[in-house]
């Protein structure tokens, strides 16, 4: 049975109840997220993608809403749900393609991890995040992971830009955006690689409007070179990452 030293919003996680405060600490969330209902599997991940660290980063909080654009079968998605707690609310976007990915894969996965109202704060949301119609200023984070290079390089630099100026719109005043995604080296085939380089990135977030607040190393692998596909064997998982707070 664990521990709940400090009352202030219960939340229910599918077996004893923990009791969070107004703002995680890093353990706090960490003990959350080793709760019965959350997979195996999802565990398994938590090592190389530190979830408790990164929800610590983006500065999510019990009773938020938070955006999780192109969210794929929802391993993040998770995690939120249990940071913002009963009270919070969580977007699971993902645009069409996403949905059809490898045979409807991402489909399939985020349809099963949400299967019987099993996480009831979260909303899916299936198609282009301008179809949403969020209301301007509604939401209090929002967050993307490993998924930007596919808009930027498949789409092309205008649609990667509209789609960012669309969630900044939906953010509130000051809030926080945390962009995760491959680095790659400026030169290469990064399309082909999965990748982008952070440059490339930096500028297309500021053209949007954000400010770019704070970078961390919570994901670095200096050991990776960049120079290879972000699925080859012994490095997927593993791939030099950057972690950008950007702020409305």
């Amino acid at each position: 049975m664990r521990s709940c030293a400090r009352l202030f919003s219960i939340i229910v996680l599918g077996c004893a109840p923990l009791l969070a405060s107004a703002s995680w600490q890093v353990s706090e969330l960490h003990e959350a997220l080793q709760v019965e209902s959350r997979s195996d599997a999802d565990k398994a991940r938590d090592a190389a993608r530190k979830p408790a660290q990164i929800m610590s980063f983006l500065g999510v909080e019990p009773g938020m809403t938070v955006l999780d654009l192109m969210g794929g079968g929802g391993y993040y998605t998770e995690v939120i749900s249990i940071a913002v707690g009963p009270e919070g609310s969580v977007y699971a976007q993902n645009p069409q393609w996403m949905l059809e990915f490898m045979n409807g894969i991402v489909d399939r996965s985020l349809s099963e991890r949400l299967n019987n109202d099993r996480l009831p704060n979260v909303v899916r949301v299936d198609g282009d995040l301008a179809s949403i119609a969020l209301p301007p200023e509604s939401v209090d984070a929002a967050f993307s992971a490993l998924n930007f290079h596919d808009v930027y390089y498949d789409y092309g630099y205008d649609a990667a830009l509209a789609l960012l100026q669309q969630v900044y719109a939906a953010l509130k005043p000051g809030a926080a955006f945390v962009l995760i995604d491959h680095a790659g080296n400026s030169g290469l085939d990064n399309n082909a690689l999965h990748r982008i380089p952070e440059a490339d990135l930096q500028a297309v977030v500021m053209a949007a409007g954000f400010s770019i607040e704070a970078e961390s190393e919570l994901l670095a692998h200096p050991e990776d070179d960049r120079s290879q596909v972000v699925f080859a064997k012994g490095l997927r998982g593993n791939t030099d990452r950057f972690v950008l707070r950007l702020q409305k």
